[in-house]
């Protein structure tokens, strides 16, 4: 599996992430949104509120980073956000719990779409026996007083554009 490959592999897993805007006085802000959509080496796709700060901030500045994380796997995603009105894919990707945010449904005047195109992506991913063998590594550097040292990295860290 190549390391793009491996980028959307990961992303099918999450349920959310932190999605980080600029603020037009250059200060960062973060907030969690649940994930609506990944397309197979494509878009990421999110539901929003069209009376957001983050619409706002995206409309100054649409760079964003998504970050991503469970226990033992973590994925950021720096790219280009941009506000979609579209509402068959609204009603495509709406899902009962989005009603708690949206309480008029996928009719809400005040539900938007909010597009992610990947850019670059950075990785790290210490599960399974990759995991196992990392942490075999790190007791080891840890009761030698040495540094972790990992043979073949490749598979557990990249930094690729996408």
């Amino acid at each position: 599996m190549n390391e793009r490959q491996k980028v959307y592999e990961m992303l099918d897993r999450f349920e959310s992430a932190m999605l980080v805007t600029h603020n037009a006085d250059g200060t960062l802000d973060a907030r969690p949104m649940r994930v609506a959509e990944v397309e197979p080496a494509g878009a990421l796709w999110f539901l929003t509120s069209r009376s957001s700060r983050k619409v706002n901030e995206i409309a100054g500045d649409a760079r964003v980073l998504l970050v991503y994380e469970d226990d033992n796997q973590y994925l950021s995603i720096a790219g280009t956000a941009r506000v979609v009105d579209d509402d068959l894919r609204t009603r495509r990707l709406w899902k009962e719990p989005y009603k708690v945010w949206f309480p008029k449904g996928p009719d809400d005047p005040d539900l938007v779409l909010l597009s992610v195109e990947p850019e670059i992506a950075e990785f790290w991913d210490v599960g399974g026996i990759k995991g196992l063998r990392y942490l075999f590594d790190a007791a080891k550097a840890y009761v030698t007083g040495d540094r972790v040292a990992i043979e073949d990295e490749s598979d557990m860290h990249a930094r690729l554009r996408v």
